[in-house]
């Protein structure tokens, strides 16, 4: 028997066809995206600061874009992946605490995190068009 027959034989395991999806690997992967959604939102920032410090035409410009539908689609994700981030760090700093390591309160406290980044994220929003829910101009 070769050294190619055994390779032949070996699965290519792990892949993700193995594995079943399960929340805590869900919600590591989205803690990674959120990482890398926050590192493009800082681009975001970085225009921001400069446009200030360029004059009131560029920060005008600035201001209507992040005004702008798309723009407000990059806020309130940026903010969503914020919070979820901020959750999922605070999680994992509990789990190397040494708790949450049964099966079941790993699962839960997956889903808590979704939950409290949702309801932070709809908080935070909510007060940013609080004058347009309440029918008062913005």
């Amino acid at each position: 028997m070769t050294d190619t027959s055994i390779q032949k034989e070996r699965p290519l395991s792990p892949h993700l066809q193995v594995y079943k999806p399960q929340i805590t690997s869900i919600s590591s992967i989205l803690h990674r995206m959120a990482g890398v959604f926050l590192t493009f939102g800082l681009f975001l920032v970085t225009w921001g600061m400069v446009a200030l410090a360029d004059g009131r035409e560029s920060f005008e410009y600035f201001i209507e874009f992040c005004q702008s539908t798309f723009g407000q689609i990059l806020l309130i994700g940026w903010s969503a992946a914020f919070y979820y981030h901020m959750s999922t760090g605070i999680r994992h700093f509990v789990l190397d605490s040494g708790f949450l390591f049964e099966k079941k309160a790993a699962s839960v406290s997956g889903f808590v995190v979704i939950a409290i980044a949702a309801i932070l994220t709809a908080l935070t929003w909510a007060y940013v068009y609080k004058d347009m829910l309440i029918g008062g101009a913005v």
